[in-house]
């Protein structure tokens, strides 16, 4: 399991950093909830998206929620502060498409870079308020890096299985762009959040260590958050959740965990089988279901407190919290699921050589003949 560096900057993150350790073996912290469900209820027009720096902009703006970090940030700071006054320990930078590939959907390529930084310093503001107003419950700043629109591990093109809309370099020379900014705005952990593909996540991560190698003083844990799109308990890239705590367990991860996806009533025995797996924290930050005919979530805040006070009665989690969906109300329910039960804690997972494919293949002592070839 990571381990908080003993020489982090900027000035007060490894405080910060050990504060979050220890928040994590005395509760099951809280995470925020949706971003985009909340800035939806603003009914932001596409001038709002635009302001004045994007004004005569030549294509069109609006759903880019990132971009408020520049243009709407008054929406971002009171995003975070409805989520922390319900209870959240953990808020996320709104920086999910903050890298180059995806704002290049819009053509706004040049200022990833800037969404990351801006975005953290947002949520590093608000935080420290609420820290200072209450420093028996810190507040933590989660830097998000998303899963990008583009998939590493699958053809786009049904007629060419070896065809590739984005290679795995440019993934990490992106992500590496971003995590530099995320840390520049003093977030307290990186999280690789929505993870889809593996092969992204990895890109991920292996920009994460890159930029941490270069920079040891900068060093911060990380959280990694997969998700499962449907009902056959495999990511979109195929992989079981044993198998993909294998691909991922390199990288020693203060937390991992299951985000997005579906309700957690039908996604719950994949979450409990990465969890049985992994020998660091655990988290879920779970939908409100899917949404319905006229784009609205099902799950009350009371179904979700009933499924996940349940599930965190039984010791599988260390930080719960909201995904789509998933408002104040939503995350003041979960709060008091959280604040009900005992943390996980970590299994003691026997030492063996893990490896994987689309299933985990694991070689322990009590293995038999294995034919290597």
């Amino acid at each position: 399991m990571a381990k908080p560096s003993t020489d982090l900057s900027p000035a007060g993150t490894n405080k910060r950093v050990a504060a979050l350790h220890k928040a994590l073996q005395d509760r099951v912290l809280v995470i925020d909830g949706a971003m985009g469900s909340m800035i939806q209820t603003y009914d932001l027009q596409e001038a709002d998206y635009r302001g004045e720096r994007f004004a005569d902009f030549p294509k069109d703006l609006k759903g880019n929620n990132d971009l408020l970090c520049l243009t709407k940030p008054s929406v971002i700071d009171e995003i975070h502060r409805a989520f922390l006054d319900a209870g959240a320990d953990i808020i996320e930078t709104n920086t999910f498409n903050g890298t180059r590939v995806a704002q290049g959907d819009y053509t706004l390529e040049s200022i990833a870079a800037e969404i990351n930084t801006e975005g953290a310093r947002i949520a590093r503001q608000v935080a420290d308020e609420y820290t200072q107003a209450n420093p028996d419950k810190p507040r933590f700043v989660a830097g998000v890096l998303g899963p990008t629109p583009r998939t590493a591990s699958i053809s786009p093109d049904v007629n060419d299985p070896a065809a590739r809309n984005i290679y795995f370099n440019d993934l990490v020379s992106d992500y590496i762009e971003a995590t530099r900014h995320l840390v520049a705005g003093d977030v307290d952990i990186i999280l690789i959040e929505t993870i889809f593909d593996t092969l992204n996540a990895k890109a991920a991560i292996f920009a994460v260590k890159q930029f941490f190698n270069e920079q040891p003083e900068k060093t911060l844990p990380i959280m990694i958050s997969v998700t499962f799109p449907d009902m056959s308990g495999r990511l979109l890239s195929g992989q079981t959740p044993a198998a993909f705590w294998n691909s991922i367990a390199h990288a020693e991860p203060l937390i991992v965990g299951v985000n997005c996806g579906r309700r957690f009533k039908e996604v719950r025995p994949f979450v409990e089988e990465l969890a049985n797996n992994a020998n660091c924290y655990f988290s879920g930050h779970f939908n409100a279901g899917l949404p319905n005919a006229f784009g609205e979530y099902d799950e009350t805040p009371e179904d979700m407190y009933e499924d996940l006070q349940s599930f965190a009665d039984r010791g599988f989690l260390n930080a719960v919290g909201g995904c789509c969906g998933t408002t104040p109300d939503h995350i003041k329910a979960i709060a008091k699921a959280a604040e009900q039960a005992n943390p996980r804690v970590i299994p003691d997972i026997n030492v063996a050589c893990r490896l994987s494919g689309l299933e985990p293949f694991n070689i322990s002592s009590d293995s038999l003949f294995v034919n290597v070839g």
